[in-house]
């Protein structure tokens, strides 16, 4: 199936999540195709922020709440009247859930929810919960997990995924089971991409680390992940959730992830990353022990892969040129808004 972005011309999208990093990149993709955005999300993060340095207030409806807030969602979600709801917002990390469990429960459980209270007495056709890789019980193994494996996040973020999972399982049963709403979640494993500034990942950290001219540190470098470039997930959610508004037999829960040559230990990512990006960059390992993440991580995609005929649009390698690319061209004071508008369309056209 080639998913054609054209569908969501003139249509009402709500978007929680949205002054994220995810979220300002799905917004771009959105706007671009021609959609009628509206986001609902905290106030855009400062250690920069990619919503803010690259405009995207301006291609949306943004407003600006706190997903725990049922009565401020519910009043922007009623003005909007969306037909589509991509569901983002969240505590999304792992060692920020470790430091303040309550705030990630609240957040990724309460919020989920909020939005789908929102939902059920709304026109909304399609509806999209965006979880995570982590919500596996994770057994280390050397395979990947399928949509069928227990769900058991061990941390707090993670688990509070693998509850976000149920909720949304409990209100398509209780609620939607007539259909009149197509409901589905997607569980992607970790993105990297041009604009990311979070504390505590790992793409962020090498970024920093070049911009100063100092080495990058890694903490754990033989953790494996199935990384991929933020549009690869953001594009297999537009299709689900454009895909199940029109024929609710495809509403389910996908994982979406690389092929498996690109699960890399996160020391042969930051190789690559130091190799495109020059100036004689090197990183060192040290190893904290830190709280507990998996060691292992890896998904089986071939239910998206049979369901959609999708498949991935880039390797890692072409990733992390990416995400240099957009990397450089922010630190050169370039413009980022037609960087980013280049690289959706060279994905978009790689996928033909």
């Amino acid at each position: 199936m080639n998913f054609d972005l054209s569908f969501y011309k003139g249509r009402k999208v709500f978007v929680t999540g949205h002054t994220g990093f995810k979220g300002s990149w799905l917004c771009k993709m959105l706007a671009n195709a021609g959609a009628i955005v509206t986001g609902y999300s905290l106030d855009p993060p400062t250690n920069p922020s990619l919503f803010e340095i690259a405009g995207i207030e301006q291609d949306v409806h943004s407003v600006i709440g706190d997903i725990r807030d049922y009565p401020a969602l519910k009043a922007a979600f009623d003005n909007a009247q969306p037909e589509i709801v991509l569901h983002l917002a969240a505590q999304p990390i792992v060692r920020d859930s470790y430091k303040d469990p309550a705030y990630t429960y609240e957040t990724n459980v309460m919020g989920t929810v909020n939005i789908l209270e929102c939902v059920r007495s709304s026109c909304v056709r399609s509806f999209l919960n965006v979880t995570t890789d982590k919500v596996y019980l994770n057994k280390e193994w050397a395979w990947g997990y399928r949509e069928n494996e227990e769900l058991d996040g061990y941390d707090p973020y993670s688990n509070s995924k693998s509850c976000s999972e149920l909720v949304t399982h409990s209100y398509k049963n209780s609620f939607f089971a007539d259909g009149h709403v197509a409901i589905s979640t997607a569980r992607a494993g970790n993105v990297i991409g041009g604009g990311d500034f979070a504390n505590d990942r790992i793409i962020p950290d090498c970024i920093r680390a070049a911009m100063k001219h100092e080495d990058i540190i890694v903490r754990n470098p033989f953790s494996t992940r199935p990384y991929q470039h933020v549009l690869e997930p953001l594009y297999a959610y537009l299709m689900i959730a454009a895909t199940q508004y029109e024929d609710g037999k495809y509403a389910g829960y996908y994982n979406v992830g690389p092929d498996d040559v690109d699960c890399f230990q996160t020391g042969a990512l930051v190789d690559l990353f130091v190799s495109k990006w020059g100036d004689g960059m090197k990183w060192v390992n040290r190893y904290d022990g830190g709280p507990h993440e998996a060691n292992f991580l890896k998904l089986d995609c071939s239910k998206l892969k049979a369901t959609f005929g999708w498949k991935p649009h880039w390797n890692l390698d072409t990733a992390i040129e990416m995400v240099v690319e957009w990397s450089k061209c922010w630190a050169d004071g370039g413009d980022v808004r037609a960087c980013m508008d280049r690289e959706i369309e060279a994905f978009l056209k790689d996928g033909e």
